[in-house]
């Protein structure tokens, strides 16, 4: 059987605006896209249309827009929906960067389609978008322990060991952007979930 190919348009990093929640575990997505597009020549600008920043890199000869919403996390899904419409790009050519608390830091997985999990951003998209068949990056950023202190623990920092294997988690999800670029999604996740 031939491995499944993507045809990646897009890649979206959930968080929230502003100064005073950069460095909280719930903008993973935004490191993301962040450091995507610095090592890729992008450059973000505000975009009124997308309710966000916007900017283009290429990846293997591949364009990819990169998406950080500027509306908060609850609300993500109208930029997604803004962009993909524009651009006219199907919800499977899209890939969403979030944080994930299912998974310990240091710990990052690829997957297509599946439930919201309780991530508000993810809830969000899948009710604009009417669809849940869309690629994720998960990236791991740990659990408090008990389900009612979950939106304090993902609105804080994390400590120095637990940043630094975020961090870590991130290159490797950088370093296989060039197989997801040129649609090889096999063998991108076989190179992400093995260390």
């Amino acid at each position: 059987m031939a491995a499944k190919r993507i045809d990646l348009k897009a890649i979206i990093g959930l968080g929230n605006p502003g100064a005073k929640y950069t460095e909280t575990r719930h903008n993973a997505g935004f490191w993301f896209v962040e450091r995507l597009a610095r090592d890729h020549g992008g450059s973000f600008r505000q975009e009124g249309k997308f309710h966000g920043e916007l900017t283009d890199c290429f990846v293997e000869g591949s364009k990819l827009w990169c998406l950080k919403p500027q509306t908060f996390m609850n609300l993500s899904g109208q930029a997604v929906r803004a962009l993909v419409s524009f651009y006219r790009i199907a919800p499977q050519q899209i890939l969403v960067a979030h944080d994930e608390i299912d998974l310990p830091p240091g710990d990052i997985r690829l997957k297509f389609g599946g439930g919201h999990g309780g991530h508000n951003g993810l809830r969000d998209i899948i009710s604009h978008l009417g669809t849940k068949d869309f690629y994720r990056l998960r990236i791991g950023v740990g659990h408090p322990g008990r389900s009612e202190q979950v939106a304090d623990y993902v609105l804080k920092a994390a400590g120095r060991d637990d940043q630094r294997l975020i961090d870590d988690s991130i290159d490797r999800a950088l370093h296989i952007m060039p197989q997801l670029a040129t649609g090889e999604l096999e063998k991108a996740m076989q190179q992400l979930h093995t260390k």
